[in-house]
């Protein structure tokens, strides 16, 4: 038999069969320490670049900045600050980086990551495992120091002890240290994977810690002589149209810049791999529908800009959230199952 390598996708013919064999945070753990050597290694730098110099423009003016084009990498991919210049060389507009706590933060017992090859998804249930945001702050000061064409968001957590009447402290720690040297910042109140943390959607709470968050924003401009970096709120999926419409009073009473639709589900519709019954939130195909469906009730019913996200692993599924009214996508799971040259082949096809 002959084998046409031409037509052959190495990767999800031969890579990731081969890591699907390890266990998924320790393959997460090796895929960053190989982007980290590449950033480091001449020779890799130039072959990452190279890929970038592929990837078409597209430039995307929004929240006051200009983002090189319409795909970012969600937050959770890099959570404390190790490969945003890689990820950037192979193609990603923006990076969100974190979610980072105020201090470090071991998360939830391990495994805690399970692959659903069938069903192209994957349940985490991390909770926030980061090294906390002062161990951060030297790369993203590095990164800060340099000249780029790609944009950084930061995403804000609070810690998992804290209570949710003093969440918007743990918000304003992280907010204060990290603020001179993001382009956006991002709420996370939406992991499922926090106990409590989805409450602070809920009016009882967001109206204070939106409000504590502008107006701490309006103060670190000044005292950093910057324009006010734009907050994004992250909301789940796993809610009613009337409970989307209270977010979205509080968002606009706040003066938030934007959304991020969505994080991960509770939900497990139509699943047929075997770890459908694992605990945590899912990402991945079978978000993709909802996340859409949110993301078109936020652009119908609010002039908030949305970056969309779920299930986002094609041209033809980008395409779907930016109809949908996002001015901005973002992926992962994606990435799990296609490889590192999916960023580039998204964008050919949205120029196309």
């Amino acid at each position: 038999m002959t084998v046409n390598l031409r037509n052959m996708n190495l990767y999800t013919n031969i890579i990731y069969p081969f890591l699907a064999k390890g266990d998924a945070e320790k393959v997460h753990e090796l895929t960053l320490l190989a982007l980290e050597s590449a950033e480091k290694i001449p020779l890799s730098t130039t072959a990452l670049h190279t890929i970038r110099g592929r990837v078409p423009t597209n430039p995307v003016p929004l929240f006051g900045l200009t983002f090189p084009n319409q795909l970012g990498m969600a937050a959770g991919f890099d959570k404390d600050v190790r490969v945003v210049a890689g990820l950037a060389a192979l193609g990603f507009g923006h990076i969100e980086v974190g979610t980072l706590t105020p201090c470090p933060q071991v998360g939830n017992p391990k495994p805690r990551i399970f692959r659903l090859a069938t069903d192209g998804a994957i349940i985490n249930r991390m909770g926030f495992p980061n090294g906390g945001v002062d161990a951060a702050l030297p790369r993203l000061r590095k990164l800060a120091q340099k000249e780029r064409d790609w944009i950084l968001g930061v995403s804000l957590g609070k810690q998992k002890e804290t209570p949710l009447a003093d969440a918007s402290a743990d918000y304003v720690t992280v907010m204060r240290k990290v603020y001179a040297y993001s382009d956006y910042l991002a709420v996370n109140v939406s992991s499922p994977n926090t106990p409590g943390l989805r409450e602070l959607q809920g009016r009882a709470y967001l109206d204070q810690l939106l409000s504590t968050l502008m107006e701490e924003g309006e103060h670190l401009a000044t005292q950093y002589n910057l324009k006010p970096k734009p907050l994004l709120l992250k909301i789940a999926p796993d809610m009613d149209e009337a409970s989307l419409g209270e977010i979205l009073a509080a968002a606009k009473d706040a003066g938030i810049a934007g959304m991020i639709a969505t994080n991960t589900t509770i939900g497990r519709n139509d699943l047929t791999h075997a770890n459908k019954s694992e605990a945590g939130g899912m990402s991945g195909k079978p978000l993709r529908q909802r996340s859409t469906e949110v993301v078109r009730f936020i652009a119908q019913n609010s002039d908030l800009p949305v970056i969309g996200v779920g299930g986002i692993d094609s041209a033809e599924s980008a395409r779907e959230k930016l109809d949908a009214g996002a001015s901005l996508v973002q992926l992962y799971s994606g990435l799990v199952y296609q490889g590192p040259r999916l960023a580039g082949k998204i964008l050919r096809g949205l120029s196309n």
